[in-house]
């Protein structure tokens, strides 16, 4: 019998060398996406002689600081996490970036997140095929299955108890992803204002047009009509008062 030698982290299921050594003849920055239970954590780096750099990096509890109020790990906060990692890198001057699985599946998770990376301007060679659609990533397919379990209340609270506990309904999934990718890539949000705002902002807007047609100007321009008197200019003549008043009696006294 013949022994062969294999290395420590083959056996550890740590290292794909195949993979690895693929990745390091290609000289180009790579993206490592972890999906665990909850959360999901993706790096950009760079590989040297002397070890991988980390260039840039996102966290999904991160999407909590803009807002977000769904789970974590589903598919559209994985979508947002590679958005946030995507901007981050583009800082840092990083436009072509490969995946690097290593061991771990290639899963929709890992899809959704490579397509969010792709959609902040990063170019990657990956099938349009193999990425998840577009009604999958904003959320539909969890909203659709919160409208059908919502028969059943019991079921409802228990499925979806985390996010009702933070004051989010699961059927509002799409239009919360939008805003949330809107603030992401910097877009400012179109906001109405209330009908109370818009009467006080119309009535102040037709004052001012009669002012103007009956020939009144405007209390601004009476205002800068208005002469300036200063505080020094009193103090000063005050003081010319009072020295002519000083030398006329020492006249009279000579």
């Amino acid at each position: 019998m013949t022994y062969i030698r294999t290395l420590k982290r083959i056996r550890q299921n740590k290292t794909n060398y195949r993979k690895r050594t693929a990745l390091l003849t290609s000289r180009r920055p790579f993206v490592t996406i972890k999906v665990s239970d909850q959360n999901i954590g993706v790096q950009a780096l760079k590989p040297t002689l002397a070890g991988d750099i980390v260039v840039a990096s996102a966290h999904s509890r991160e999407l909590l600081k803009n807002g977000w109020k769904g789970s974590l790990n589903s598919l559209p906060a994985c979508y947002l996490t590679g958005l946030l990692l995507g901007k981050k890198a583009i800082r840092e001057g990083m436009e072509n970036i490969i995946l690097y699985t290593g061991n771990d599946p290639f899963t929709s998770k890992v899809a959704a997140c490579l397509k969010g990376i792709i959609a902040a301007g990063i170019t990657t060679p990956v099938s349009e095929e193999s990425l998840p659609t577009d009604d999958r990533i904003c959320g539909k397919h969890i909203a659709n299955y919160a409208n059908i379990l919502k028969e059943d209340q019991t079921k409802y609270n228990t499925r979806f108890s985390l996010l009702l506990k933070n004051g989010f309904q699961p059927e509002d999934y799409p239009t919360h992803f939008e805003d949330m990718k809107a603030r992401i890539l910097g877009k400012p949000e179109i906001k109405e204002k209330p009908e109370l705002e818009k009467k006080e902002a119309e009535d102040g807007q037709i004052s001012s047009d009669e002012n103007l047609k009956k020939g009144n100007p405007s209390p601004k321009k009476k205002y800068r009509d208005q002469p300036k008197t200063s505080i020094r200019s009193d103090k000063r003549s005050k003081k010319g008062v009072e020295n002519s008043n000083s030398n006329t009696e020492k006249k009279s006294d000579k």
